[in-house]
Formats: C-alpha cells, sequence, structure tokens
C-alpha cells in the first residue's frame, strides 16, 4: 500500500512537470467584461468616447460581442446616440439581430451595469487580452512554418519580425498631457539656448552656416537629405558624422546599407587624414603622408562612432538596433544610408511607394519615441537629369526640388525638414549668373523645414577627400603665409670664398634626411 502510494505521488509529481498541451488551453478572454463594457456603451452616452481608441471590434472575444460593438461604432460615426433602442434597430438594419441573441439579450447587457464609471478599466483589459490572442496566433503560424522544412528560413525571419512590427505599431498609443508641464519644458529649453553661447538648441553639425538655420539636429526631427547618384550624399552625412563623433564627442550610429563598414572607415581615414581616395585604397601612401596617417588616426580612435552594415536593413531591426544603441551607448542621432534599400519585412503592400510610405512613417515615429534626430538619406528621381531641354548652361533648371523624391509624396510629408545637395560642377556649369568661379563648391538647399526658416547653404566639396567642410575653413587653409627666407652665413661658407657650400648628398634611398 506504500508502495502504490509512493508511486502514486511520483506519476502525480511527473504529471505536474510536463507542459500543458496547446490544444488543451482556452485563448486569453474575459468575456464578463466584454458584456459590462457594451452593457455601460449603452447606458451612458459619453462612455464610447473613452474607448474608441482602446477598442475594436476584433478586440472582442465572443462574435456577438463583435457585431454588438460593430453597429455601437456605426451609431457614433454617424453621430446617432447610443442606447439600447438605438443599438437594436441598427443590428436589425444590418441583418445580425437574431445572431446576437434578440432584443432579450441586449437588454440583459444593460442590467448588469448600473454604470460606466469603471468602462476605460474594463476596455484596457479586453485590449490586453486580444493582443494576447493575437500574439498566440502569430506565434502558432510562425512555429508550423518553422517546423516546414520547405520554408527558407531568411524569408521566415523577415516575416516574423514584420508581423510583430505591425502588431507593435497598430497597438503603440500615448495619451494626451496638459499644456502646464510641456509649458515648462519649453521655457526651460528656452532659458538653456539662452544661457549658450552658440545660440544652438540642438546638436551641432560642424557646419556654421546650416547650423546658423537648423539651430543644430532638434530632437524627434526627421531630416531628409536627397540627391542623384555621385552628388556627394554619403560623403555629406559621413563629414556631419565625423565633425559631431569626432569634433564634439557626440555618440553617433551609422546605419549604412549600401557600402560595407570597411569601405565606410576608409572613406573616414581619407576624409580625417586628407589623403586621397585611390590612395588609401591602393596602400601607395609617400612617406608624409605615413606620417599623416599615423599622426591623424588618433582622432579616430575612441570616436563614440558606431557604424552597422546590415544589408536590405528592416524598419523593425532598425527599431530594435537603435533602442539599444540609445540605451547602452547613449546614441544622440542616427544617420541611415539610405532610405530606398530599406523594406518594411513581412508586412504585405500593393506596391512599392506603400512599403516606402511606411518606412518614411515608422523613422519618423523612431524619431519622437527614442527623442532624437535620424538623419535619413534619400534618391532623387530622374526628372532633375531631363529638366532644362538639354540646356547644359540652366543651372536654375537643374536645381531639385520636392516633387523629385522618388517613389513617395509621404517622405516629403513626414519629414520635419528636406535638404537637397546640388553640385553644378556635375553638370560641367563652372561659374554663376555673375561670373564667379564654382568649382568645388555645393550647396546644401533646405527646402522644407517644418519648424524654421528655408535657405541655401554654401559648403566645400573636396571629391578627392570625400569631404565637405566650410567655404571659411578652405579660405583659412589657404591663407597666405610669409614663405621662410634664408640668410647667408659665414658658418656655410668656406674661408676665401663667397659661394655657399653645396647641399649635402642625397641617401641611397633618395628621401631627404
Amino acid at each position: 500500500m506504500a508502495e502504490q502510494t509512493r508511486r502514486g505521488r511520483g506519476q502525480r509529481a511527473a504529471s505536474s512537470a510536463q507542459p500543458v498541451n496547446d490544444y488543451g488551453r482556452i485563448p486569453p478572454q474575459a468575456t464578463d467584461l466584454e458584456e459590462a463594457v457594451l452593457g455601460a456603451l449603452m447606458i451612458e452616452k459619453d462612455a464610447y468616447s473613452l474607448v474608441s481608441e482602446l477598442l475594436r471590434p476584433q478586440s472582442f472575444y465572443e462574435r456577438r460581442h463583435q457585431l454588438l460593438y460593430t453597429a455601437i461604432t456605426n451609431l457614433a460615426i454617424s453621430q446617432q446616440p447610443i442606447d439600447l433602442l438605438t443599438v437594436k434597430n441598427e443590428l436589425e438594419k444590418e441583418g445580425t439581430l437574431e445572431e446576437v441573441g434578440g432584443p432579450f439579450y441586449i437588454t440583459q447587457l444593460t442590467s448588469k451595469v448600473a454604470s460606466a464609471a469603471h468602462v476605460e478599466f474594463h476596455a484596457r483589459i479586453i485590449a490586453q487580452k486580444a493582443l494576447a490572442r493575437e500574439l498566440i496566433t502569430y506565434s502558432n503560424n510562425i512555429q508550423s512554418k518553422a517546423f516546414d522544412e520547405t520554408q527558407d528560413v531568411d524569408d521566415l525571419m523577415q516575416e516574423a519580425e514584420g508581423k510583430l512590427f505591425e502588431i507593435s505599431q497598430k497597438n503603440l498609443k500615448k495619451d494626451f498631457t496638459q499644456i502646464n508641464p510641456i509649458l515648462e519644458e519649453a521655457y526651460h529649453q528656452l532659458q538653456t539656448a539662452a544661457a549658450l553661447s552658440t545660440g544652438l538648441t540642438g546638436l551641432e553639425t560642424g557646419f556654421h552656416d546650416l547650423d546658423k538655420i537648423t539651430s543644430g539636429w532638434q530632437k524627434s526631427d526627421l531630416v531628409i537629405i536627397a540627391a542623384r547618384p555621385a552628388m556627394g550624399k554619403t560623403a555629406f552625412v559621413l563629414s556631419m558624422a565625423k565633425n559631431m563623433a569626432v569634433n564634439y564627442r557626440c555618440p553617433v550610429a551609422f546605419f549604412s546599407l549600401e557600402m560595407s563598414n570597411l569601405q565606410l572607415v576608409n572613406r573616414l581615414i581619407a576624409n580625417t587624414c586628407e589623403i586621397e581616395s585611390d590612395k588609401i585604397r591602393s596602400g601607395k601612401l609617400l612617406p608624409h603622408e605615413w606620417e599623416r596617417l599615423d599622426h591623424k588616426l588618433n582622432d579616430l580612435l575612441g570616436a563614440p562612432l558606431y557604424i552597422d552594415d546590415t544589408p536590405s536593413l528592416s524598419v523593425f531591426e532598425l527599431r530594435t538596433k537603435a533602442r539599444r544603441l540609445v540605451r547602452e551607448h547613449e546614441v544622440k542621432i542616427i544617420f541611415i544610408d539610405y532610405l530606398q534599400l530599406m523594406n518594411a519585412s513581412g508586412m504585405s503592400y500593393g506596391n512599392r511607394q506603400e512599403e516606402v510610405s511606411t518606412i518614411s512613417r515608422s523613422l519618423k515615429g523612431l524619431a519622437k519615441e527614442l527623442n532624437i534626430p535620424i538623419i535619413a538619406l534619400s534618391q532623387l528621381n530622374r526628372s532633375v537629369e531631363t529638366r532644362g531641354n538639354g540646356d547644359q548652361k540652366s543651372d536654375q533648371n537643374r536645381r531639385p526640388q520636392l516633387s523629385d523624391l522618388r517613389e513617395s509624396g509621404a517622405i516629403e510629408q513626414d519629414a520635419d525638414m528636406v535638404c537637397f545637395i546640388h553640385r553644378p560642377e556635375y553638370y560641367k556649369i563652372y561659374s554663376d549668373e555673375n561670373g564667379n568661379d564654382i568649382r568645388g563648391q555645393a550647396e546644401i538647399i533646405i527646402a522644407k523645414h517644418r519648424n524654421g526658416a528655408v535657405g541655401d547653404i554654401h559648403l566645400r566639396f573636396i571629391g578627392e577627400y570625400t569631404r565637405f567642410q566650410n567655404l571659411d575653413d578652405e579660405l583659412l587653409a589657404n591663407a597666405v603665409v610669409p614663405k621662410p627666407q634664408t640668410f647667408k652665413s659665414k658658418i656655410n661658407t668656406p674661408i676665401g670664398n663667397d659661394s655657399p657650400l653645396p647641399p649635402p648628398p642625397l641617401p641611397e634611398d633618395g628621401v631627404p634626411y
């Protein structure tokens, strides 16, 4: 008997350790709260406004509750009163009254609640249960596909992250805020800006004229920098990222979808060390260039610049990585090169324009969520090249416009700022309308600025170094420096001879001492 008792206890312990079969589980639900919410909506005229942002018909577990909430939503949209009689008439009109349970069931719902005092709290619980059911459905679907050996794992990963991102986007809600704390924050920001000698409220780029117009890159802004190929989009943002990370020690994240991290760093070396890109690739540096390389590389070492070269980066991946970079490395700004190479991962769209619109909207949402500026590069369509009727001298016809943004008008809508890069020299235009030499110059055209002025900024573009810099930096670099003068000395002159000594012979390698 004792042996049987021990055996029974062991069997019970073993059975309790085994997981419950998925088919034996009941999906998360709260039907009693669903009844309470529906009853409250029909006895309190303002109750719907409290739950409309939380609940959808699919949020309800029972089919008849879904039909009831659909009828209530239709009444609210048509601005009709919501009560027992109007809901009953709406269900009759839709032909679903009997499926719901008839007038008797609707009457029962209103008799179960006394007031709508807790309707919002109950609605939040229903929404959480619905989200849990959606996640279960999503995970079961992914699990069954993962067991299918004919499925490509990479495609499945894309589908999984895309669906999860879609679910999170649908359920991302932010409540309203009374104006007082926002006013305090705005006033504090104004005081901080007034105390700064530079007058910049955002992140400094190192390009002085750009900083004057923008007051620095502002938090939560989405900035689009667009240009045709070979205009220097990557060179511009890389010069900016280098200025911020090296000169101002501002933590920067750079997502490069087009170039590998090694190619990007080679560009940074050429930019910082002032060595031609061709020489960086070939390694054929002169002795003085090796010295400059060894000296200038110290500026890049330890710079808070984080590079990610994941190809075809999805919005969900970017969001995950960006959150970690901000949390772990306190990154203050994100650069993306470039927007059209991203994908919305797993979500189905009718065309590429819809997908780009989703990507653009998601980037703006991410900038607001992380409260940092996001700078995204974008391509322009070919209309820039075809304008001007073949007139190579007409610079005005070649200047980019907002309508030239490629693939989606949503980019223009979502962006807080849109900048274009224009180099007339690319179109063999070497002088402006006043006859001034504009070779080596680039224009940064601010075509849209939601929180400030628009205008044009002139920078120097040095192609061999893949670098943009301020015009005054170039002037300082080319400033006239007095040449060293040579004075005769008797120390260098033999006795009885007015001619100086010949220079010492060169060493065997031909390089002066």
